[in-house]
């Protein structure tokens, strides 16, 4: 890794991070998440400023480089030093590969929150799925994971085929379709924002999988699904699912 220390790199980023909180925030932050973790009390900017000021130091940093320095990053229990962490590996998806899905979802397993899990989950993981289909037999394993926050990705990785035109219908409908009758809430929400972002583009579809799982869907699911569709389309999905 040449003369590249992660350590050191993740130390300069910590002492930003810590530099730009307040204790006020960082009790708001530990009470809105409900987490141990321990909180610097920095804004999402602000963290992604430290970030990208830290990353532009490093011009040439390799695949490996950009890893490490995210897992030295998050082996502190510290909800910021994490979500940086994230925010690297975000910055260096273009070159993370099928292989790195492996760290990835280590990750997302000692995550424990969506604030952690869903930038893993769009920003990395369908990154790299959108670009490289052998990653997608990795992410299938996940739709059918005990862990509910891995079920939960393999859905949002999604995301990045959709928002970049390249929907992929059938693999949504073979996740989500076991999956609508979870009583986990972070499922429910999934399932319904990835058929949000479908309808943004695709309406016809999302009305006809909604129409088709009417009864099976949670309101919240219901209610994410029609959320974009034209308002008396929504009323007569309504209508017809007969309550909220």
């Amino acid at each position: 890794m040449g003369d590249f220390d992660a350590g050191a790199a993740a130390l300069t980023v910590a002492e930003g991070l810590r530099a730009a909180g307040t204790p006020e925030r960082a009790a708001q932050e530990a009470r809105y998440l409900k987490s141990d973790l321990a909180f610097f009390g920095v804004t999402v900017p602000e963290m992604r400023r430290v970030v990208r000021t830290a990353w532009r130091s490093y011009p040439r940093l390799s695949r490996a480089e950009s890893v490490a320095w995210a897992l030295a990053l998050w082996d502190e229990p510290v909800h910021e030093r994490r979500m940086a962490a994230v925010e690297i590996l975000t910055l260096a998806a273009p070159r993370l590969g099928t292989a790195d899905l492996a760290v990835v979802e280590r990750l997302l397993r000692s995550s424990g929150t969506w604030a952690l899990v869903d930038g893993l989950a769009v920003n990395v993981a369908g990154a790299i799925a959108l670009r490289e289909a052998a990653a997608w037999p990795v992410v299938d394993g996940w739709a059918v994971d005990a862990d509910f926050w891995v079920r939960r990705s393999a859905l949002l990785a999604l995301l990045s085929g959709i928002r970049a035109g390249r929907p992929d219908l059938t693999r949504f409908t073979r996740y989500a379709e076991p999956l609508l009758t979870e009583t986990e809430f972070f499922i429910r929400k999934a399932i319904g924002w990835v058929l949000r972002e479908i309808s943004r583009r695709d309406p016809s579809w999302v009305v006809a999988f909604t129409e088709r799982h009417i009864c099976e869907m949670s309101g919240v699911t219901f209610r994410e699904a029609i959320r974009r569709l034209e308002a008396d389309e929504a009323e007569r999905l309504r209508l017809l699912r007969g309550h909220p």
